[in-house]
């Protein structure tokens, strides 16, 4: 896991619950819009927007997660746990492979977004 610190160096725990947020024209909140209290989706233009940009945060998301992974596959390497290791890097490539396809509906719902 990453550390993820607040503005005076703090450690902030990250992971647990709905604490990932993205952000959509109404600022930083957590998934589903349920933080903001405006029942219109935040002003994003519709369902189709709040899609865009939870897809595109968690693509990034997935891709950070999955770099995280493979130090610490090398510092079990290090430690003589070369299996977990191993199961460490095959997590980081189902990321990957996740990644992939939620690219591709990424880009469909462009597409879509596009034509209506």
């Amino acid at each position: 896991m990453h550390v993820i610190k607040d503005d005076q160096g703090n450690p902030v725990p990250h992971g647990s619950g709905n604490s990932c947020s993205f952000a959509h024209g109404c600022g930083e909140h957590g998934h589903g819009c349920s933080g903001c209290g405006q029942a219109d989706g935040c002003g994003a233009k519709d369902d189709r927007q709040e899609a865009l940009a939870l897809l595109q945060y968690m693509i990034q998301h997935n891709a950070h997660h999955a770099a995280e992974l493979m130090p610490l596959a090398d510092n079990l390497d290090k430690l003589g746990m070369g299996d977990a290791a191993n199961q460490l890097r095959e997590g980081a490539s189902d990321f990957q492979k996740g990644n992939m396809r939620l690219s591709l509906a990424l880009t469909l719902v462009k597409e879509h977004i596009k034509e209506a």
